[in-house]
This record gives C-alpha cells, structure tokens and sequence, in this order.
C-alpha cells in the first residue's frame, strides 16, 4: 500500500526522476497547520465541492450548443484536433489532463516562435484568438470540474516542469484543488509578473473561504467581458498560457 508521502509524488516525463512535492516531514507539518488555520475547512470544502458539481452541471447543459458549435469551428477553420490536452499537477502534485479548445495551429512547438503565447502570436488560429480573448478555450474544464481534477475556483493548474522553481511557500498553492478561476486572475491575471500570480495564489490558499470562493465568480464575469489578462507581456519570462500544441 503507498502511505500518504508517496502519494504526493508524481512520475513526469522528464527521465526517469520523481519529482518530490514536499518531504513527509514538510507535508505533515504544512498540513497541520493549514487546517489549524481553517478550523472550519471539512464542511465548507464539502460545500464547495457541491457548488462545483451543480454550477458545472447546469453550464454545461446551457453552454451545450455553444460547446458544440465551437467544437465544429474548430475543426472546419484549422486542421488538427478538436482539443489540446496536457499534463496539469492537481492537488497534491496528483498529475491530470487539462482539456481546452485548440486554439493554435497543429504542430505549433516546432514553429520555433517560443514556448509561451503573446499578443499577435501568428501560430494562434483566428478563431483560437477568439477563443482565448473571451476565455472560451477554457470551457471543456467544466468536465474536468465535474471529475473532481478542477474546482470551479483555485490556483490555475501548475505546468509540471514549473514546479522545480517553486519554494516550499509558493507549493501550499498546490493544497487546493486547481480552478476554472482563481484570484490571480481577477487580480490582473497574466498582466502580472509570473512571481505576482503565485503570491496572489498562495494568498488565495492562507485565506480561502466559500465566501471567497463566490465573489472570484462573480468578479470573474467583468474580468471576461473586458477581456482582461489574456496574454502575458512578455512571452519568454512566463509559463502560463503555454503552448498549445
């Protein structure tokens, strides 16, 4: 049986290592103390998970022929596959599949215009600039919402090769499920420096309530009309919004 410890270890494809989230002695004791600080977590985490399940539910029985009619842009404008799906660490470092809309052309990594995407990117599809300015790339996750990979609101899902370059703070982000929407991302989102977005994440996690959780959904409706933090400034000093290939 793999104890608690191992659990918090995930296999990437980077060669044959483990990449250790925390040790077992950090673990218990980050543990500790968060839910030392939340006294209350165990049942608004329940109600959070419900709130996930019935908003997910019923957007994606109201988006269903949006869903659908994007999914057949997709594929008529631009060859390749409906869907981008990449490797994402959950909570606890547990890897998952993020899914999004394709918004890039098929084979984008060997166009050799950089990893991360900007303002103008030639490589993103004119209907994947839609997609991405009105965040609507984003909208399969309600699926991964639903499967209990995501929650309608925490950190946004760390790329597995960034976590190397977190200190043992910015990982508490990892404590919480990863969101749809986060407080980063009403707070500026990618116009902010990449080490701006984790301190507003672990912010998030050191403060997070269900209440909390309500009004990042309700900010995040103006966030996406004004079509705020798409891109970020400069492509090669941030991982997020990363290629999709």
């Amino acid at each position: 049986m793999k104890n608690e410890f191992q659990k918090n270890k995930l296999f990437p494809n980077y060669g044959n290592i483990f990449i250790d989230v925390w040790t077992e002695e950090q673990w218990q004791k980050v543990k500790n103390s968060f839910l030392a600080e939340h006294p209350r977590m165990k049942w608004q985490l329940i109600y959070k998970r419900l709130l996930d399940i019935i908003l997910a539910s019923i957007a994606i029985f109201l988006l269903l022929p949006v869903l659908l009619t994007i999914a057949l842009a997709v594929k008529l404008t631009s060859p390749g596959p409906i869907l981008f799906c990449q490797t994402r660490l959950g909570t606890l470092g547990k890897p998952f599949v993020i899914y999004k809309f394709r918004t890039m052309v098929d084979g984008a990594i060997n166009l050799g215009a950089g990893l991360n995407t900007f303002r103008g990117d030639p490589r993103v599809t004119p209907i994947g600039k839609f997609l991405r300015e009105y965040h609507l790339d984003e909208l399969p996750q309600l699926f991964n919402i639903l499967r209990g990979d995501m929650s309608l609101v925490g950190p946004r899902p760390l790329l597995v090769a960034s976590l190397f370059n977190y200190s043992d703070c910015q990982k508490k982000r990892l404590l919480m499920l990863p969101g749809l929407t986060a407080w980063e991302a009403v707070n500026g989102g990618l116009d902010n420096s990449l080490e701006q977005r984790i301190n507003f994440d672990v912010w998030y996690v050191d403060n997070w309530s269900f209440w909390l959780d309500i009004l990042i959904i309700l900010r995040t409706i103006p966030v996406v009309l004004r079509k705020e933090g798409v891109y970020v400034k400069d492509a090669n000093i941030s991982d997020s919004k990363k290629l999709d290939k």
